[in-house]
């Protein structure tokens, strides 16, 4: 018998310019058997906010995220201090699980950033005394500043910072136009702010056009 994984998938990049969160549902679905889940397979596992914009666009509102290079809790750890780092009450973990997903691959990919990333998440659950990811965020929030500008910190700083921002989920929660095809916010009411004076045409610079 086998489980289907609803599996969280990046969308296309912001340079695309052609896809949007609403054409996921098309992505590959991941099939684990139970047999994988006990040999050690890393899953992160979560729901959608029934007030989740994304909601309505997602074949269901439990989604999955299969992790290859660390396990489940090493990977909740990770989305706990992600989110830390980047607070956004109103963003989804679905969201955040796709800077996950990136630090994954690179522990795959590098055994070095593997042991970077479980020594720090060893190091977090013994200044927890056991599992960091349900300590209280007030307390993750201390622990997250105290790391701040190590090796550890910085991995997930910097791979985050493209990973969350980067996609088209980001776009529909933040209200970026990207989807749209333009890409930002020039020709989506940016330009349009009436309570600025208008600056002389000389101090404005130049006008990016497409072409």
């Amino acid at each position: 018998m086998r489980d289907t994984i609803i599996p969280i998938v990046a969308p296309a990049r912001a340079h695309d310019g052609q896809h949007s969160y609403a054409e996921s549902p098309a992505s590959p679905r991941i099939a684990l058997t139970r047999r994988e889940f006990l040999r050690g397979s890393g899953v992160l596992v979560g729901t959608l906010a029934f007030t989740s914009i994304f909601a309505g666009l997602a074949p269901s509102r439990v989604w999955a995220l299969e992790l290859q290079g660390l396990d489940t809790h090493q990977g909740e750890v990770l989305l706990a201090f992600t989110r830390q780092v980047f607070p956004h009450k109103t963003l989804d973990d679905a969201v955040y699980a796709l800077a996950v997903k990136d630090l994954d691959a690179k522990a795959k990919a590098d055994p070095l950033v593997r042991q970077q990333m479980v020594d720090g998440i060893a190091r977090l659950d013994a200044t927890a005394g056991s599992d960091w990811s349900k300590r209280a965020p007030d307390q993750q929030a201390k622990d997250v500043a105290a790391l701040a500008g190590t090796p550890f910190f910085e991995t997930i700083r910097t791979t985050a910072v493209v990973s969350l921002y980067s996609n088209a989920m980001a776009y529909a929660h933040f209200g970026y136009g990207a989807a749209q095809g333009d890409g930002g916010y020039l020709y989506q009411g940016f330009n349009n702010l009436s309570w600025l004076p208008d600056p002389p045409t000389g101090d404005s610079g130049p006008i990016p056009k497409d072409g």
